[in-house]
Parts: structure tokens; C-alpha cells; sequence
């Protein structure tokens, strides 16, 4: 049967950032189609917990801002659970500022976690896969700035579409080894990232205006297009960034 495909039982996945917002709805999403869930994030996953079956929810303590975050996720997971089939780069900060004024630090940050963890994580991910020839799903989780330039968010914007070419390029090295790799690009989302455009009511207006849904999206509405990647329904779907966006690219 076709729901069978979408089904992750027996199945051990990894996502970033799972505390709060996306991450959240994702490993909710993961846990309810049957799979074992490992959460890192650098602030407690008590909420994300209350919200899947005891037993199937693990947390853990990370900060992605420090350069050897990634061995420590990667090693619990490996020590809780023994194996990573599924992984989820969720994780990912924001800097908003004019160009002119822009830190280098500030572009440090956001390239360490939105992209250099990243690539790390599934580098480490990939290794172990290959290792035990048993395939696996790499998501990443990229940004409408994937496909558009947007405004004050230099690190981000190179950042996410760094995210879809990489995306792309793993893809192709790791698809001989029946390992798919994909992206998820989110709309304009309710979660903390939007939050100052959210409470700019000229700024929240003209995003709405634009959006032919007509609304801001939920962490929900990510989670139907992970339990797909994650899952054997999309086997032969391989390289690409999915919007989910309520219809702001093709307006």
C-alpha cells in the first residue's frame, strides 16, 4: 500500500534545532509516522518532549556557534540509538542589519550554523550510513532566500542559498550510495526568526499581500514535506529544493 511508504517505523532520526518552532513540528512529525527522534538544541527540548510518545523523543544539549557541536550530536545519537537514518538540518539564525553596518561577525555566526554545521553534520551522517550500506535521508532546511536575494540579511540570504547548492551537490556524490538528499525551502513561517517582521504592521501587510494563501505559515505545514523526504515514498526524489510557501514564488 502507498501509506506503507510513508510509514518510519524502525526508523532513527536526527534533527537540529527541534526546541521550539519548526524543529519542533518536524520531530512531532517524524515521531508520530513511527520514528525514534534524537533533538539537538542549545536550549532544553522539555516542550518538544511533552509532545511525542515517552521513550521516543531524545534529547540533546547543543550549540551549534561552537565549532565541535556537531561530533557531540552526532556521537549521542550513535551512543542512544546506534545508527542515524534519517537526518534533518534544521537549525539556523538570523542577523538583520544594512549592509554598510554589517559585522563580520555577525556573517561568521550565521555561515557557522546555517551552513558550515550543516555540512558537517550530514558529512558525519553520510560516513556512517555508507559505512553500514543502508541508505539514509538527508534534509536541509533552506529559505525562500534559497531563490530570491531579500533585504538587511546578507549572511543569511548566502548562507540559504548556499544550503540549495549544497543540497545539490551531495545529492549527486551520495545518491550511488542510496542516499537521498533534499531541501525544504519554508515561506514566511511563524516562528522566532520572523518575529520582527511579524510585529512591523506595514512590513507583516505587504508579506500577507503577497502570499496567495493569505496567511503566514505554521510549523505544520512543514511537517507533511519532511515525513515525505524522510520517508521510502520519495526514494527516487533526489537534489531538490521544495518550497513550502503558500504560493509566494510562483506569484
Amino acid at each position: 500500500m502507498i501509506l506503507e511508504k510513508f510509514n518510519l517505523r524502525g526508523k532513527i532520526a536526527l534533527v537540529t534545532g527541534a526546541n521550539t518552532g519548526l524543529g519542533q513540528g518536524i520531530c512531532v512529525a517524524l515521531a508520530e509516522a513511527g520514528a525514534m527522534v534524537a533533538g539537538a538544541a542549545r536550549r532544553g527540548c522539555e516542550e518538544t518532549a511533552s509532545l511525542i510518545a515517552p521513550g521516543q523523543f531524545h534529547a540533546i544539549p547543543a550549540d551549534l556557534l561552537e565549532s565541535n557541536a556537531h561530533e557531540t550530536i552526532v556521537a549521542e545519537t550513535l551512543a542512544r540509538y546506534g545508527r542515524i537514518d534519517i537526518l534533518v538540518n534544521n537549525a539556523g539564525i538570523i542577523r538583520r542589519n544594512d549592509i554598510a553596518d554589517f559585522t563580520e561577525q555577525d556573517w561568521d555566526d550565521v555561515m557557522q550554523v546555517n551552513l558550515k554545521s550543516l555540512f558537517l553534520l550530514s558529512q558525519a551522517a553520510a560516513r556512517q550510513m555508507i559505512a553500514r550500506q543502508s541508505g539514509g535521508k538527508i534534509i536541509n532546511i533552506a529559505s525562500l532566500l534559497s531563490f530570491q536575494g531579500g533585504i538587511r540579511v546578507p549572511s543569511y540570504a548566502a548562507s540559504k542559498s548556499g544550503v540549495r547548492g549544497l543540497t545539490m551537490e551531495m545529492a549527486n556524490e551520495l545518491a550511488p550510495h542510496g542516499i537521498q538528499v533534499n531541501a525544504v525551502a519554508p515561506g514566511y513561517m511563524v516562528t522566532n526568526n520572523t518575529e520582527q517582521l511579524r510585529a512591523d504592521p506595514l512590513r507583516s501587510r505587504q508579506i500577507l499581500e503577497r502570499i496567495p494563501a493569505g496567511r503566514w505559515g505554521v510549523p505544520a505545514d512543514i511537517a507533511g514535506a519532511c515525513v515525505f523526504l524522510a520517508s521510502a515514498a520519495s526514494d527516487y526524489v533526489t537534489g531538490i529544493t521544495l518550497p513550502v510557501d503558500g504560493g509566494w514564488l510562483g506569484r
